[in-house]
């Protein structure tokens, strides 16, 4: 059972008279207290060689919940892997300034998807700017720092080239340079308040700073970049391997300082190092990672294109090899077990 879980299970009843959570904070934590349990159901695998047989309680699927969704996010980054392209990538990131963090914990569900609107029509804009043809890119929201607090950004890994669909060209960018970061943020800032000034449900603060925070940057190959950004995607914020002490009222937790990228510790009282993980689920159908331009889903056939004109055949044509399906060995003979089915409770 998960260290984060356990701390959950002994602790929801204050923490639920404590805190005023929210619909999906409960949710979240109905799910996860279910999982892998009897109340969330089982499975039945059975051996193809010997007759021995398993049953297993089923996890719950929730993305936050720290046991679960490993494979969900193996099969995320197969997927973006696929696309990859021989060129250089950039990292674009946008950062929500400390003053607007107050809207983001208490409308969740209306900012970050303007906050994703925003950002793709800026680089969309920058883009067509240049008249060079289309951008790809995959925005990917993070919540947290490294200390866990709220700290929403997007993280966009964006492709260094740009395709022009009517002459079917693909024109090669520049190696270490995109957009100025600076002239970012200013249309960053600029097209933010404008989008929340027209929300009928977001109200302005009262201070808003005059600079805003873009980073833009080249990281080379995507690949390193897409595995950093999938780390967070389904397994919720902090792994269990980071809790490193638990006392009757405390609880220590490491992280890496961006700075020296040394380890340092951070200690809480227990009912707030839970909702300081807590603030950090997501309403229920937002999405966390998104594809544009040329990457988005319905765009395939233009990809392919694309992967034509800068692919060797042979490369094309192998592929990559997708995420192994789910399997199981048997600890009598050694041999692969399959699912025969699934039982869950009424």
């Amino acid at each position: 059972m998960s260290t984060f879980i356990e701390l959950l299970r002994d602790n929801q009843d204050a923490l639920r008279q404590q805190y005023n959570l929210s619909n999906d904070m409960r949710h979240a934590m109905a799910a996860m207290l279910h999982c892998q349990t009897q109340q969330q159901g089982s499975s039945t695998w059975q051996c193809r060689h010997c007759p021995h047989q398993e049953v297993t309680p089923l996890s719950c699927g929730h993305r936050f919940c720290p046991q679960c969704q490993q494979r969900t996010a193996s099969n995320w980054l197969w997927r973006q892997q696929s696309k990859l392209l021989p060129t250089t990538y950039f990292m674009v990131t946008f950062t929500l300034p400390y003053e607007l963090r107050a809207l983001a914990a208490h409308h969740p569900r209306q900012l970050y998807p303007i906050m994703f609107k925003v950002t793709a029509s800026i680089l969309k804009d920058f883009a067509a700017k240049q008249n060079q043809g289309e951008l790809g890119f995959t925005s990917v929201l993070h919540t947290h720092s490294r200390q866990r607090n709220l700290h929403p950004h997007l993280h966009i890994l964006v492709a260094g080239g740009r395709y022009d669909a009517s002459k079917k060209q693909w024109h090669k960018g520049k190696k270490n340079y995109l957009f100025n970061a600076f002239v970012l943020a200013k249309v960053w800032r600029a097209r933010m308040l404008d989008a929340i000034n027209q929300h009928p449900s977001l109200s302005m603060p009262n201070h808003i700073p005059p600079k805003w925070v873009v980073d833009c940057r080249a990281v080379g190959e995507g690949l390193p970049t897409l595995k950093y950004l999938s780390r967070y995607l389904y397994r919720g914020v902090l792994p269990d391997k980071d809790i490193i002490n638990i006392t009757k009222d405390n609880v220590t937790f490491r992280y890496r300082d961006g700075q020296t990228q040394h380890w340092k510790q951070r200690t809480l009282p227990t009912l707030k190092f839970l909702m300081l993980m807590l603030q950090h689920v997501l309403p229920k159908g937002l999405q966390r990672a998104r594809n544009y331009g040329f990457l988005r889903g319905n765009a395939k056939g233009l990809l392919y294109q694309i992967q034509c004109l800068l692919l060797p055949l042979l490369q094309l044509l192998l592929g990559i090899e997708p995420p192994s399906q789910s399997t199981r060995t048997c600890p009598c003979c050694q041999h692969s077990m399959h699912c025969i089915g699934i039982s869950r409770p009424r």
